[in-house]
Parts: structure tokens; C-alpha cells; sequence
């Protein structure tokens, strides 16, 4: 069963950049772990939003000890206005189910 991770971060206003940049550079190492579906960037401010959706349990198990994620929190971890904060998420159906699911 895919498992849907929402994670965000706050950068201190003088790191935005760096912590774009590292967050940037994780994508494609991240993108190429067994069981990635998704894993997507966003911004708003100084705030970054990792939208992801892996195949399951094990494969975010496997992406939580994963070398990219390693190397982009110690990037980003001096430059950040505190802890991440990281949700997994039960979908719930309603609607539509091609427009209100990350997979069909």
C-alpha cells in the first residue's frame, strides 16, 4: 500500500537560498531510490514543502536511511528556524478518485 509523507521545514530568512539549493540538489538522488513515486519541492516564503508518496512502508524505511537524505540534512540542518516537521497521511476517499488520490 503507498504511504504518503508530507514534510516541511522552515529556513532561517538569511538561509532560503542554501536551503533551496541542498533540497534542490537531493531531488534527483532521491527520485532514483527503489519505490519513489513521488517526491516533489515546493516554497512559500521560507517555508519548503516535500510532497512524497513511496510504494510502501519499507520503501520510505529504506529513504529515511538513504545517503541523499543524509547528505541533505546536513546540509540544511544549521540553516533551518527548527525541526522539520514530517506527517504520514491516510488517504480519504471521496469524490472523484482520478482527481482527489496521488495514485490510482
Amino acid at each position: 500500500m503507498p504511504v504518503v509523507v508530507v514534510a516541511s521545514f522552515t529556513a532561517k530568512p538569511e538561509s532560503v537560498d542554501e536551503v533551496r539549493t541542498a533540497c534542490v540538489s537531493a531531488i534527483e538522488a532521491v527520485h532514483d531510490e527503489p519505490g519513489c513515486e513521488l517526491y516533489s519541492l515546493h516554497q512559500t516564503g521560507d517555508t519548503f514543502l516535500f510532497i512524497e508518496q513511496w510504494a510502501d512502508a519499507d520503501a520510505l524505511k529504506a529513504h529515511g536511511a538513504a545517503p541523499a537524505i543524509g547528505v541533505l540534512f546536513g546540509a540544511i540542518g544549521e540553516h533551518l528556524a527548527g525541526a522539520p516537521d514530517i506527517k504520514m497521511l491516510d488517504p480519504v476517499p471521496a469524490g472523484n478518485p482520478a482527481k482527489g488520490q496521488l495514485r490510482a
